[in-house]
């Protein structure tokens, strides 16, 4: 998610003291309006719980009224301030900044707490509506709706709540999934516009944890529906033949088979965003990008008409960044919130052949989605080089990852594997300053975070956690199958995965004879072990 304070608006007078309220926004869209006393509140809170030596630098109080230069410094200050702590695994993934996130969206958007209903859409159009709180969380929306569909407790994991615009041919695109410092209700209400859903689909892009979901009817049923209606919109790539294959499938009710078959197409678990620009091939060409598989898919529509399609691998980004812009408004002070068009660029520097790199841009209000789509995750927010044990360049001899606000990317000819560092190619989470110094093992592209989906990024001091095995609050993010045979450090038990929780981390650990259950064709930890294990998860 990306996160910007791109504009403020000056309040009060009229009998109240005039003040200066910063409009946050995430992924280009308003999602709270709060004062400097509140954020400064937030910053003293999270020193008083993690030290001041994790928490980054907060901008100084001023004594006098500040003049609009001041103000517009403030600002910019705001923002770095409030991505650092997102990107802290530690700080962005707290229960107190999250919680300072959903209170002031509702603030925001003045809507008292109250039981409310809200509709929630399946991918083949079937709502299921659930009656919530205004004030419930993502995660507690997602658990009703799972409750609702009988969908058992260890497969809530897998799926996610997903914000999305439906077009009127019923066509729908994907702005972002719903995150944890957020009300779902209040998030979709706030658009004002019918045509804002919210979604439930399958929250992983590796198709090996279909199996998991098919063991169970309910996990069957779902990612079936999901399947036939991205094959519908075209989403999934089908020739005569292998659309006749299917049609026999569905008639024999046969679901396994019809998702085995729908596996082996092109674009499978793809998801598609909104119509965006791109200066590729040339700039303003108008493109639909396509997130999954690790790869981005563009359908670029040339200045001729032409339309050309191509695909961005993961493992040829060299690095990439995410950047905000706001139109300087012309408006009177204190105009409403949200008015001003918002855009995101999304721009990645790529290997287009042994000794080319070339960097392409993506614009549009809603481009964040992409950036912050699973497998992509850690290189918008950091833009390190990538790991050459992991198929990527690595740094050259000399070179660095680009400067992150104040933050420096790994050591020169490190590749991504470092201590202290962190980000895209080395796939630890979000870097430093939480994890300075702290060892890095078996770094990956995608690995931790800040919180993914309902899940924490990892405890303070745990150096060294790796994607796979896990679920809320131990911070490991991802899930096993392409971990197999890498030691996993400081394993805990999550309801995703189901491993045993470890003594070392307050658990119970693994009784005597007992293992975790399977994940994916992986075992649990042995025996006794208490979620430590080597080659699992």
């Amino acid at each position: 998610m990306h996160f910007s304070v791109p504009e403020t608006e000056s309040r009060g007078g009229g009998g109240g003291a005039a003040y200066v309220a910063y409009n946050i926004h995430v992924n280009g869209v308003l999602h709270c309006q709060v004062r400097y006393s509140q954020l400064l509140g937030l910053h003293e809170q999270l020193r008083k719980e993690y030290g001041a030596n994790v928490v980054p630098a907060f901008p100084p109080k001023k004594i006098f009224t500040l003049t609009p230069a001041e103000v517009e410094q403030r600002r910019e200050q705001l923002e770095k301030y409030m991505q650092a702590v997102r990107q802290d695994p530690v700080l962005g993934g707290s229960e107190t900044f999250n919680s300072f996130l959903r209170k002031a969206q509702q603030e925001t958007q003045q809507i008292p707490t109250e039981e409310v209903p809200l509709e929630v859409l399946l991918s083949n159009g079937q709502k299921v509506t659930v009656t919530i709180l205004t004030s419930d969380q993502t995660e507690d929306v997602l658990e009703a709706v799972a409750s609702k569909l009988d969908l058992p407790e260890d497969l809530v994991g897998y799926f996610s709540l997903f914000l999305a615009r439906e077009a009127k041919d019923g066509a729908f695109s994907f702005l972002r999934k719903l995150q944890e410092f957020e009300l779902p209700y209040v998030s979709v209400t706030s658009l004002r516009s019918p045509e804002y859903k919210i979604i439930l689909r399958k929250s992983y892009w590796d198709s090996s944890y279909d199996d998991d979901v098919m063991e169970q009817r309910v996990g069957l049923n779902l990612l079936y529906a999901q399947t036939v209606s991205d094959i519908e919109r075209g989403w999934i790539l089908v020739t005569k033949e292998q659309h006749r294959q299917l049609k026999s499938l569905q008639e024999k009710v046969s679901k396994k088979e019809f998702i085995r078959l729908a596996q082996t197409l092109k674009y499978y678990g793809y998801l598609k965003f909104e119509p965006c620009v791109t200066d590729f091939p040339e700039k303003g060409c108008q493109v639909i990008v396509s997130a999954g598989n690790s790869e981005l898919n563009f359908q670029v529509r040339l200045p001729s008409e032409q339309i050309k399609e191509g695909s961005f691998k993961v493992t040829r980004m060299r690095c990439w960044r995410v950047t905000s812009s706001v139109p300087t408004s012309s408006g009177p002070p204190g105009s409403s919130p949200g008015k001003a068009e918002v855009k995101l660029e999304l721009a990645f520097e790529y290997l287009m052949s042994k000794d080319r790199l070339q960097w392409v841009t993506i614009t549009s209000p809603q481009v964040g989605r992409a950036a912050a789509s699973p497998g992509l995750h850690g290189a918008q927010q950091w833009g390190l080089c990538r790991a050459p044990q992991l198929g990527g360049e690595g740094c050259a001899p000399g070179e660095t990852g680009p400067a992150v606000g104040s933050l420096k990317g790994p050591p020169a000819g490190r590749g991504g594997l470092c201590s202290g560092g962190d980000g895209a190619g080395s796939g630890v989470s979000a870097g430093p300053p939480s994890w300075a110094g702290r060892a890095v093992l078996w770094g990956r592209w995608r690995c931790l975070g800040p919180a993914v989906g309902s899940l924490q990024g990892p405890p303070a001091g745990r150096g060294g956690l790796c994607s796979g095995g896990d679920g809320a609050g131990s911070g490991v993010s991802e899930g096993p199958p392409s971990w197999a045979g890498r030691a996993v450090l400081w394993g805990r038990w999550g309801r995703q995965w189901g491993l045993c929780r470890a003594p070392q981390l307050g658990g119970e650990g693994c009784a005597p004879g007992e293992t975790g259950p399977a994940v994916g064709s992986l075992q649990g930890p042995p025996a006794g072990r208490g979620g430590l294990c080597s080659g699992g998860d």
